[in-house]
């Protein structure tokens, strides 16, 4: 009796004390591919020079990926010889494994693009070639690889090749090898069999990795490739819609690398060079669309949205070496602020405040207080090691921020001793799924 009054009390406890616990970012963009971390108990401002710098990892290869952080372990890609390597470490930066997927992309920027997904023991990932490859996470043994561009017989690939991170529903991994008959794929998580393809338009990729959009009850993916968004119900390849670009831009390009947002029935689509962006209203049964605003203030390049209180923030795209930072009302896509900060670049969302990573030479990272009124900039500092473009996504994953520069893996120390005691704070090993 008294071991299990006991046991009672101490998973009482557990739930009351669960949000100070480690959550995993997963995947691309974070566990819901918005950008966003549920994580609580992180620095509200951080000390001059930056957070405390961990630990850093050097030998990860070229490659512009950002991480994905699941069951205490920290995965990511690069290019070493024209092959592409996953690289696996621990919570304390030692490396767990390193195995090759095959060939990687070698032409325009170099490198490796595919942020892992993982899911339980088993890790995803799509090579710049268009190698959807599967892996076990806990050894990094190679279960089982598509060479989708080969299958579905893509002629060709895009400019920069293949920059998609893998997404799974249900049963389901979902790529976009943009074939006459294959804009997107479904292959089977279990060994790579092709489940249904999405026949309709002949669009090519365009570096989107798509999103899960849970609408009335249907789930729908939703991307953009070369010359539209697209919708396609997740259960059978039907394409939904698509919203031609060329109905509101004014010279459409075939770049379109940031991942969608889907809130409260509305999609809204965004992409670089003066395309600016669309919210696009769903029908009640997801099959159709209606735009609601378009805008070409928030016009973003490829460093992802975030959406919170009703409001859109981003960076956008003055040329491909300078923009400002941004925020845009969601219902009516009126700009409440444009600000200059340094250079355009990547964000994410942490217990309550923004995360902004310059691409700007020396790669700045500021905290920023999230306010339709102003750029708010709390703290920032500069990544010191590393080469090449910042052009890596931060992630939020147990207290850490990852960020990645060229060769080298960062983690530093953002949990905020004050907020969250040492007790409440589980062993890597240890920390609850």
């Amino acid at each position: 009796m008294m071991k299990t009054l006991l046991a009672g009390a101490v998973a009482l406890i557990l739930t009351a004390l669960s949000p100070l616990y480690a959550l995993d970012w997963p995947q691309w963009r974070g566990p819901l591919r918005d950008g966003k971390s549920a994580e609580t108990g992180l620095l509200k401002s951080w000390p001059d020079g930056g957070p405390e710098l961990l630990w850093s990892a050097a030998g990860l290869g070229k490659g512009f990926s950002s991480v994905a952080v699941a069951r205490g372990k920290v995965y990511t890609t690069g290019v070493t010889d024209d092959t592409g390597w996953l690289s696996a470490f621990d919570l304390n930066g030692q490396p767990v494994f390193k195995v090759d997927y095959g060939p990687e992309w070698t032409g325009s920027s170099p490198g490796a693009r595919t942020t892992p997904t993982v899911e339980g023991d088993r890790l995803y990932l799509i090579s710049g070639k268009g190698r959807v490859a599967c892996f076990n996470a806990l050894t990094g043994e190679k279960i089982w690889h598509v060479d989708a561009h080969e299958v579905f017989k893509v002629a060709k690939y895009p400019m920069w090749g293949i920059a998609e991170s893998p997404l799974l529903v249900d049963d389901k991994v979902i790529c976009t090898p943009g074939g006459p008959d294959a804009t997107l794929v479904a292959l089977s998580r279990t060994d790579g069999r092709t489940l249904w393809t999405a026949k309709g338009p002949a669009e090519a990729g365009a570096y989107c990795s798509p999103i899960l959009a849970h609408h009335n009850g249907r789930p729908i993916i939703v991307t953009q490739t070369a010359a539209s968004a697209i919708a396609v119900d997740a259960r059978t390849g039907q394409v939904l819609w698509r919203d031609p670009f060329a109905a509101y831009q004014k010279e459409p390009k075939d770049i379109n690398p940031v991942s969608p947002i889907y809130h409260a029935g509305a999609v809204y689509v965004t992409s670089g060079y003066d395309n600016g962006g669309a919210l696009l209203v769903l029908s009640p049964d997801g099959a159709a669309v209606s735009r609601r605003w378009t805008d070409t203030v928030l016009d973003v390049h490829h460093g992802g949205v975030i959406l919170l209180d009703g409001f859109l923030y981003g960076s956008n795209w003055i040329s491909n070496f300078k923009g400002n930072w941004v925020c845009l009302n969601w219902q009516t896509g009126e700009p409440a602020w444009e600000h200059a900060w340094i250079n355009k670049g990547s964000i994410i969302y942490a217990d309550g405040l923004l995360y902004c990573y310059s691409e700007a030479k020396g790669g700045t990272v500021g905290l920023v207080q999230p306010s339709p009124e102003k750029f708010d900039l709390v703290s920032s500092f500069t990544v010191t090691l590393g080469d090449g473009p910042h052009w890596a996504h931060p992630a939020v994953s147990d207290g850490r921020l990852y960020l990645r520069h060229g060769d080298v893996l960062l983690a530093y120390d953002v949990h905020d001793p004050a907020r969250t005691s040492a007790a409440a704070q589980p062993s890597p090993a240890a920390s609850p799924r």
